[in-house]
């Protein structure tokens, strides 16, 4: 285990030894805490993951309407809404924002470098400038990654390993809202070794999604990879529902995408680490620095399996991988 590894898993155990009492002392005021979703408000895993947030803080003694305000923006994967929401929050001068994605992240940083800011499942906070580093963040914002760059190997051996006749996965994202470019370095080196071409196919809008993957799959032995993506989260239905509808093998990067209807996901339980995430928001609350909280690594992934699907698009999943899944949907 790293030395990193080690401070984490240290810090992760004074959390749990942190008396429940001083936990929930009285406070002389209700904290203010801003919450900018990324999603969109009527998407049920946007409510998912806002409920793990209050489930995290009531899990710390901070209760909605005793202790606790809590103000929420949604930005439904649009920078300009972000942007705009961004303004709102900062200018009521919350205690603390909470911030559930990379976009959103280093849009509330432009609005301030003063109020703490603490994101969740961001892919690539030091290159885009959020933190200095992940043991001293330096700055006002820390917070807990969404996996290690490297995750992407993993997602291109599922695929080829759920569906070997596969040679072109085309990769679905928003240049402008996605991570894409941090996973790409990977992807372009273990693409080769695995006998398959990568094809980048940006996406913007509904439109965009139905013609490029209509396009796509009128070449057979093709495959999809969706990494994480605000737009392609917003879509989600219609993607899964385009792949089903012409038996492209999909892989995905969490869980929901499985729940609904999609084939097969590799990655962290999302709405477990808005609840954890907020430890930090605790510790920032009671006058902790962010500056001096070092960021978190994700802990536990989770590989979920749609076997219905597979059936629909023809697929014969291999023991090995359905024996590797923490989950089988049937």
């Amino acid at each position: 285990m790293s030395t990193r590894r080690e401070f984490i898993a240290l810090l992760g155990g004074a959390a749990a030894a942190w008396p429940v009492a001083a936990r929930a002392q009285q406070v002389d005021r209700a904290h203010r805490i801003g919450v900018l979703m990324s999603g969109a408000e009527a998407d049920p895993e946007t409510q998912a993951r806002l409920a793990g947030i209050r489930q995290g803080l009531a899990r710390l003694g901070w209760l909605e309407g005793r202790n606790i305000q809590i103000e929420r923006r949604y930005a439904s994967a649009s920078q300009q809404k972000a942007q705009r929401h961004a303004k709102e929050l900062v200018g009521l001068k919350p205690d603390v924002i909470i911030a559930p994605s990379q976009v959103v992240a280093g849009t509330l940083k432009n609005e301030t470098r003063e109020i703490p800011i603490v994101f969740i499942g961001v892919a690539d906070p030091i290159s885009t400038g959020l933190i200095e580093s992940l043991a001293r963040p330096g700055g006002n914002l820390t917070g807990a990654l969404l996996n290690e760059p490297t995750i992407i190997g993993k997602w291109l051996a599922m695929l080829k390993e759920a569906a070997p006749r596969v040679t072109r996965i085309a990769v679905l994202f928003n240049p402008e809202a996605g991570p894409y470019r941090y996973y790409r370095e990977t992807a372009e080196v273990v693409a080769p070794t695995l006998g398959v071409e990568l094809v980048s196919r940006p996406i913007k809008s509904a439109a965009d999604i139905e013609g490029i993957i209509a396009g796509f799959a009128r070449t057979p032995n093709g495959g999809l990879l969706v990494p994480p993506d605000l737009t392609a989260v917003l879509h989600r239905d219609l993607i899964v529902s385009l792949a089903t509808q012409h038996r492209l093998p999909a892989v995905y990067q969490a869980r929901f995408w499985v729940e609904a209807g999609g084939l097969m996901s590799y990655g962290t339980d999302r709405v477990a680490e808005h609840r954890q995430a907020m430890y930090y928001v605790d510790r920032i609350l009671r006058g902790a620095k962010p500056s001096d909280l070092p960021v978190q690594s994700p802990i536990k992934y989770e590989t979920v399996v749609n076997l219905k699907t597979a059936k629909l698009i023809g697929l014969d999943l291999s023991p090995s991988l359905l024996l590797r899944a923490d989950e089988v949907i049937e």
